[in-house]
């Protein structure tokens, strides 16, 4: 396995709320991996971060060259990217973790529409709902 993209997404009903994380994998072949996890109670940008590392680890896992990462988060693809300084405490140790897991890899990360993150967001929402029944 040498390539892959990922799609993540986190969300939360309520911020802070119950709330999941969805990541979408292709690694080039036929097999798409798809996670839905719960993650407790939460705000969204800790969900989106906690999306984020799922992709990574699992990227490192499996011994991947390369990850980009799809996210529909401005924040997270901002400070990812270097564009916006991470200064909440309660995100830092999950930036610090994503940017040390990122480093394994050839890591790029880019920012869609929610509309072409959908698939993920499903899967978050999925997390929440099946744990909340």
């Amino acid at each position: 396995m040498s390539d892959l993209v990922a799609y993540v997404d986190g969300g939360s009903l309520g911020n802070p709320g119950p709330s999941g994380i969805g990541v979408i994998i292709n690694g080039g072949g036929d097999d798409e991996i798809r996670i839905a996890k719960w993650i407790g109670h939460q705000d969204n940008n800790v969900a989106e971060y906690a999306a984020l590392m799922e992709a990574l680890q699992y990227a490192v896992a499996l011994k991947a060259r390369k990850l980009h990462v799809y996210s529909d988060s401005q924040v997270v693809v901002r400070q990812m990217t270097g564009e916006y300084i991470c200064r909440s405490p309660r995100l830092y140790s999950l930036y610090w973790t994503c940017r040390k897991l990122a480093r394994s890899l050839v890591f790029s990360i880019s920012h869609v529409p929610r509309e072409d993150n959908a698939a993920a967001n499903r899967l978050a929402n999925d997390a929440v709902r099946k744990r909340r029944s």
